[in-house]
Formats: C-alpha cells, structure tokens, sequence
C-alpha cells in the first residue's frame, strides 16, 4: 500500500480552518504532526491564513480569527463538524409536529434534519437550499416550496430581494435559520450582504424562530447583522459550547439547547 500524497498548500490550509472551527487555537507543533509537514511549513501557511483574514498568529500558535470575512464553501461545510451538527438537527427536528408549514434556510445544519423528518405527514417545507430541495423530493407527503431568487453558486442557495419578496408571502409555523457567525454581542451576522433579506423575511413570516449553529462559530462575527439573537425563539446549538457561554447567554434571557 503506498502512502497517500502530499497535500496542497490550499489544501492544508483548508485543514487547518477546519481543525480550528473545532479547537479554537493549535500549536505549531500539533499542526506539524497533524499534516505531516515541517514547523516552517505551517507557518508559511498560517500567514497565508492571516492575509486572507482566517487566522492570527499566537506565542507558539495560530488561533482562529473573530472576524469572518467570507463564508466556507458547501463543500468545506458539509465535511465539519458532522456529529455536532446531526445532534443539532435532530433536537430542530423534534420541534416540527404533522401538517406544519417550516421554512429551512441554506446550510448543512439545517439540511441535516431531513432523516428525522421522514415521519411526518403532510408537512410543507419551505426552503431557498437547492440542495435540500433535493433531499426532500422523495419525502412520502412533503409539500415542496423552493424560494426562488439569484442563485449563490458557492452555497447551492437563492439569496437577495428576489427571496425576501416569496417569503412575505407565506405563512410559517418555524422558521430554522442557519449562521456561520453568531454570538450575544453580534447577534447572526454574514459577510455576505444579500443573505441578510432571506433570513429576516422568514423570521418576520414565523410564528416562532430557531437558530441552529454549531459552537465553533460562536464567538466569531462578520460584517453585515442578520438578526439580533432575542428576534429568536430559541437557539440550538451543540454540547460543545463552553459553559461561561451558555451561563453569558442565558442571563440576556435566550432560551438555549445545547444538544
């Protein structure tokens, strides 16, 4: 059996990204021994990292930059935190009951909920995730809403004014919104402007909100506000999620699962 090739620098960048979402903050050394490579290596990479804005240099490491200034891709998303995420969507799906109307925003969180909605009948599913849309075309008796609007190629979503109109015309029981940054003081925030419409149409068309994301993106902010965290009715998020946290967003009063 031969080894398996060497990564490409974009490649191991990618994988350092991906271990910090999980660990916030790695030594040079773990880095080294995680891909093989010199000291030196992962410093040349972790300043790539720093000029794309991803990641700060510490006294002997790299941690993970507060600022997210763009979104990973579809890709990169669905091969993170698996486990976490399957947890989150699982408690999200426990919420929905027979003959609902749910809107599902783009993410793989969300889209994860799918299995455990196998069950429930007559369910309409709202959604501007073109890969959920597809997920859901063989449900036994979901009704299938897909928002329409200008496509995100990187996110297999309809985003802007096009998606904030359909949305204001529907109904909704749930709405289950997805973030890649979120935190008490920032609230669900996106570097990308146009994402900003879907999310509050839907919370402004929904009896009650959900947010689900993953504790590696908490604490981390970008530059446009979605939302406000007390414009939702809940917020799921995973066991992960360190205590002083919970403790900090508990006391403004969110009403917080960590599944």
């Amino acid at each position: 059996m031969t080894d398996a090739a060497p990564m490409i620098p974009d490649q191991r960048r990618a994988t350092i990204v991906q271990h910090l979402h999980r660990e916030h903050v790695l030594s040079f050394r773990q880095l080294s021994d995680l891909l093989g490579v010199s000291q030196m290596t992962v410093r040349r990479d972790v300043a790539a990292l720093e000029e794309q804005g991803l990641a700060h240099s510490t006294t002997g490491g790299v941690k993970l930059a507060p600022r997210l200034l763009s979104e990973p891709t579809r890709a990169e998303k669905a091969a993170t935190d698996v486990a976490e995420k399957s947890a989150i969507a699982q408690a999200a799906a426990a919420l929905v009951r027979d003959t609902m109307t749910v809107y599902l925003d783009a993410g793989t969180t969300v889209q994860a909920m799918r299995p455990h909605l196998e069950h429930v009948v007559d369910l309409t599913v709202v959604t501007n995730d073109l890969a959920t849309v597809q997920t859901f075309i063989d449900h036994p008796s979901v009704d299938l809403i897909c928002v329409g609007g200008r496509v995100d190629k990187t996110n297999l979503s309809t985003i802007g004014r096009l998606t904030r109109l359909s949305l204001a015309e529907l109904s909704l029981d749930l709405a289950f919104i997805s973030s890649s940054s979120w935190d008490l003081s920032h609230g669900i925030t996106t570097p990308v402007e146009a994402k900003i419409e879907a999310k509050r149409a839907a919370v402004e068309s929904a009896e009650r909100s959900v947010l689900m994301a993953d504790s590696s993106k908490y604490g981390r902010f970008a530059k446009y506000r979605a939302l406000r965290l007390d414009e939702l009715g809940s917020v799921i998020t995973d066991a992960n999620l360190p205590t002083a946290a919970a403790d900090d967003l508990a006391a403004a009063g969110v009403d917080l699962v960590r599944a």
